[in-house]
């Protein structure tokens, strides 16, 4: 069995012989990418006629993971030479570095500041709380999926674009292009009760129980991708908080998304222990934004944090936080 160097060096070498003809004249790389909470090694195709553009990359640590699991070398090279494929076939045809084009398809992402400390000097950032809001371009968005590449220091120099204009551009389009969707958890869990076929009155019953002060909603997208973001539309928040008529804890419980209920009685550094442990033993490292819990004050109308734990890093290394503002801008 290869180890992991042996693996790179060779999936370098055979890849484009998994890859159909028109492919054969692309130069293979293998890269090292800075990607949420965590530095990873991928694969990807230089074209020479489309130099600046974000390239496709397959990710060569998941590559490695799935040949340990099969130990079959050319299943593993052949099922991610066709997910190459499948990026580079449903990418738009006439994808190119417009900034007249881009503007319209710039999105903004939460990330956590102090996990993503190297990744965010190389792109255009601010910051929010312990978050950074980083940027997007959406390449390819359908009705179930989206694809879009992170905007680094480069691309933001081709796009002729700096960070108040991806700002504003972002603010725009997020909330277009992935719509919040708000719903409580009572919902979800009544679908999930009555796909496995159970009666409509017993669901009714059980989920009609919970006292209203204790229901959890859920701070998403339309794509259910990236979709914590969705926590820095106020509108939403606030929109909520007058419906429960209290304000609200917010808890991230990944990147995709935020829980928020009732602030009532409950105590935010109870709360913090339980998004850290869930985050330790349940979402995967890539996924998980803050051990931190967030206060949504309905008269202010304002999100802050309402925790300061001392597990800040997401990947359990212990390390100074520095201070942070509310919102502050990096270019």
């Amino acid at each position: 069995m290869m180890d992991y160097e042996m693996f790179k060096d060779v999936v370098k070498k055979n890849f484009l012989s998994y890859m159909p003809e028109k492919y054969q004249e692309m130069e293979v790389r293998i890269v090292s990418v800075e990607r949420v909470n965590r530095r990873v090694d991928g694969i990807s195709l230089c074209q020479e006629n489309r130099k600046g553009l974000p390239s496709p990359i397959i990710h060569l640590n998941d590559m490695y993971d799935d040949y340990l699991t099969k130990w079959n070398l050319q299943e593993t090279l052949q099922n991610a030479a066709e997910a190459m494929d499948r990026v580079f076939m449903q990418r738009p045809q006439n994808l190119s570095l417009d900034m007249l084009a881009a503007k319209d398809n710039i999105i903004y992402q939460l990330v956590n500041t102090m996990q993503n400390e190297d990744m965010l000097k190389n792109m255009p950032h601010r910051e929010f709380q312990d978050l950074s809001i980083i940027y997007r371009w959406v390449i390819n968005a359908g009705d179930k999926k989206i694809e879009s590449a992170a905007i680094h220091n480069e691309l933001a120099k081709g796009l002729g674009m700096d960070e108040e204009q991806l700002y504003r551009a972002a603010s725009e389009n997020t909330k277009r292009i992935l719509p919040p969707v708000v719903k409580s958890m009572n919902d979800v869990i009544r679908e999930i009760y009555l796909a496995d076929g159970m009666p409509t009155e017993i669901v009714d019953i059980m989920i009609n129980e919970i006292p209203s002060e204790q229901i959890m909603w859920i701070i998403t997208n339309k794509y259910g991708m990236n979709g914590a973001a969705s926590m820095l539309y106020e509108d939403e928040l606030h929109k909520l908080s007058l419906q429960l008529g209290t304000d609200l804890f917010v808890m991230p419980s990944s990147v995709h998304e935020v829980i928020a209920m009732s602030a009532g009685d409950l105590n935010p550094s109870e709360l913090a222990e339980i998004v850290s442990k869930i985050n330790r033993e349940q979402v995967a490292l890539e996924d998980r934004l803050s051990n931190q819990v967030y206060y949504y004050d309905r008269n202010l109308r304002k999100l802050s944090l309402a925790t300061n734990t001392q597990n800040r890093r997401l990947d359990g290394i212990v390390a100074e936080q520095k201070r942070v503002c509310e919102v502050k801008q990096s270019r």
